[in-house]
């Protein structure tokens, strides 16, 4: 936005529309506005489905099938996503922005940061559209939602998720999460359909080192307040670590679950 153009503009007005003009303006208020929508959505469904602290200990999923129903949970899942995984994109996205706010700058063409979240975005609403048919297929090989063959399913969510954290590709997934600069420099692109791919190859990566994470909300609760915020807290620290460890204490821990799951699936208890 030139400065001719702000001219009739109050002082504060003008210094927002600066602001709102400028690649990282754009960018802050992006990573804003769809984490809240998120945790928005997630706080209406949460009022018409009930509290969702009381699904701390859920591990069900057994139900009829109705279009309803898998509607609702694609809908939760999708809301899931924004809520967990665009912070965590947040220093991907600003460091885009950051990029691209240099370019300006120097009067280089740019795209703006939302097509890149877009793209991102576009990864993540896939996934939770798949997971939420995995969940649904569940549900029905559940049964009548025995606790025990919950508990056990539960288990090998948690076991798996947590023996991923050890994989090769998880961590280099996780290296491109960490290291979004050298991606973009590399990778740079100056059109609308370039940097959607960006953000399509970004949200890849993210994929690649979250979706495991992400699955034990299935065996959780998908409505289950606590360990959404958990979870997104984790992701994110883990991708502004410097080292392995967190990967790998946090797959211990899951693991850990795991076992504790499966040991109450064969005994009965809790």
């Amino acid at each position: 936005m030139s400065d001719h153009a702000l001219i009739s503009l109050s002082v504060p007005a003008a210094q927002l529309a600066r602001l709102a003009s400028r690649p990282r303006g754009i960018a802050i208020s992006c990573i804003f506005l769809l984490t809240a929508l998120g945790w928005s959505a997630l706080a209406l469904m949460s009022v018409e489905s009930g509290s969702p602290w009381a699904a701390i200990c859920h591990q069900g999923w057994a139900g009829e099938i109705t279009v309803a129903g898998v509607t609702l949970l694609a809908g939760m899942w999708v809301a899931m996503t924004l809520a967990m995984m665009i912070p965590s994109a947040a220093p991907m996205i600003l460091t885009y922005a950051e990029i691209a706010d240099t370019a300006a700058r120097k009067g280089d063409a740019i795209v703006s940061p939302f097509v890149l979240t877009a793209g991102y975005i576009t990864v993540w609403l896939g996934f939770a559209l798949v997971i939420a048919a995995i969940q649904t297929t569940a549900g029905q090989l559940a049964g009548d939602g025995n606790p025990a063959v919950s508990r056990m399913v539960a288990g090998l969510i948690f076991g798996s998720a947590g023996l991923y954290q050890f994989s090769a590709l998880k961590h280099a997934c996780l290296h491109q999460c960490r290291h979004p600069f050298q991606f973009f420099f590399t990778n740079w692109k100056t059109t609308a359909r370039g940097v959607f791919g960006l953000g399509i190859r970004q949200g890849l990566f993210c994929l690649g080192c979250c979706w495991a994470a992400m699955t034990v909300m299935a065996a959780l609760g998908v409505m289950n307040i606590v360990w959404m915020v958990v979870l997104g807290i984790v992701m994110i620290v883990e991708k502004l670590a410097a080292s392995r460890w967190p990967s790998y204490a946090i797959g211990t821990g899951l693991i850990a679950i795991g076992f504790g799951f499966m040991v109450l699936g064969t005994t009965g208890n809790f």
